[in-house]
């Protein structure tokens, strides 16, 4: 991802805060707890995941922003849904081990224990994984049983690009044998990865160099063989094939960047359902056909398969970006967005499911129609949204639009 500085203003980051906690309830009500730590530990879930809120889709700032969300607003209910977001960027990373100290504290687990693990997941990913990028965002989740997820960000000053490490205790076996759930980025130059399974032989062997060498000797020896490999370069190993994502330096979003069957299928299903579904049914004021079309992406945010996240640009249709990419904001729309999904999850609650039912039959929908359902281009769909951006409340960091 492009490195980006700057903060997420107040009138978006509080939005935020309230749709990513309901998104979060919203999963855990239909899929269990487990579920959302796994789409945490997915990197095109969780990109997607901060563009449907409204940050830039393509930026290093939506891990900053997902997980401070994620903080503010899992806090008042950590009771309740059992969940602890711990650490953050910066001088807040830090704290992180103090933190899951706290909460062992509290609900009785092995503070000590989980503040270890924390120590060592930083350990790996900044000495074992030597790839240019330093770690400067430490994020740690952690459940009332003890199940985690870690979300690491280095970054590289001289490309001025970030890059996503992601850990789930969930069938990790070990801290050194190909740990992660995903580093999200591409081969940029040498990388020394010691945490891949592959080389357990050469951490073996550096532990016999050191015990029967020493440092000196090491260093002698080590200088001889890089003049070695200077004259005689040795061929590129063949690299695994994997599902990779790369965010543009450019802030416009484009047809390229999106997978349009998708989107015409988000947006004839809230055609389709919304007139049935969230007049009807739902009842709540003020929400219109533009509402629908938002409520759509964010019920695939709940309800897709993690294959379906491919496209992260995607899912910024549904509430724009603050840097008024691929448009501003619509706040009146985001707020109604809130407000339905307040609702239902609130119904939810109590054991009255229609609201929550409404939402998947409107991901459903999309699916079965993504298969045959045309419309315009992207281009189209952009211009319409700032030739009505005024009417829906648009804001961006540049301010209001008239």
């Amino acid at each position: 991802m492009p490195l980006h500085g700057g903060r997420v203003p107040p009138w978006l980051g509080e939005r935020m805060t309230k749709l990513g906690v309901l998104i979060a309830e919203a999963i855990i009500h239909h899929y269990g707890r487990d579920e959302f730590l796994r789409r945490l530990s997915h990197p095109f879930w969780f990109q997607s995941f901060g563009s449907v809120m409204g940050m830039d889709w393509h930026s290093s700032g939506i891990t900053t922003s997902v997980l401070g969300s994620l903080k503010r607003g899992l806090k008042p209910r950590a009771r309740e849904l059992g969940l602890h977001v711990c650490g953050g960027r910066g001088s807040h990373s830090r704290k992180t081990p103090d933190e899951l100290v706290d909460v062992g504290h509290r609900v009785g687990l092995d503070g000590t224990g989980l503040a270890n693990v924390s120590r060592l997941v930083a350990k790996v990913d900044s000495a074992a994984v030597q790839d240019g990028f330093d770690l400067y965002l430490h994020g740690f989740i952690v459940a009332d049983d003890g199940k985690w997820v870690v979300v690491q960000q280095g970054m590289n000053d001289a490309t001025r690009q970030a890059r996503r490490y992601h850990w789930l205790s969930e069938g990790l076996e070990s801290f050194i044998d190909s740990p992660h759930s995903a580093i999200e980025g591409r081969t940029q130059g040498d990388i020394i990865n010691l945490a891949d399974k592959r080389a357990e032989r050469s951490r073996g062997g550096q532990l016999d160099i050191l015990a029967s060498l020493g440092p000196d000797r090491i260093v002698r020896e080590a200088a001889a063989l890089a003049r070695k490999v200077e004259a005689v370069p040795a061929p590129e190993p063949a690299q695994l094939s994997l599902p990779h994502l790369v965010m543009p330096a450019r802030h416009d979003v484009r047809e390229a960047d999106v997978n349009m069957k998708r989107l015409h299928g988000s947006l004839a299903a809230a055609a389709d359902r919304g007139p049935v579904d969230f007049q009807e049914l739902l009842m709540v004021p003020g929400v219109g056909a533009r509402t629908v079309r938002a409520l759509a992406m964010v019920a695939e945010v709940v309800h897709g398969a993690p294959c379906r996240f491919s496209d992260p640009a995607r899912f910024s249709i549904a509430h724009g970006g603050k840097d008024r990419h691929p448009f501003p904001v619509p706040l009146k729309v985001y707020d109604e967005t809130i407000n339905v999904m307040r609702s239902a999850v609130a119904k939810g609650r109590l054991g009255r499911d229609e609201e929550l039912a409404a939402l998947q039959r409107l991901d459903i929908q999309a699916r079965q129609l993504e298969r045959y359902v045309t419309g315009p281009d992207l281009k189209e769909i952009i211009a319409g949204e700032f030739r009505d951006s005024a009417s829906f409340g648009g804001r961006s960091v540049f301010g209001w639009e008239e």
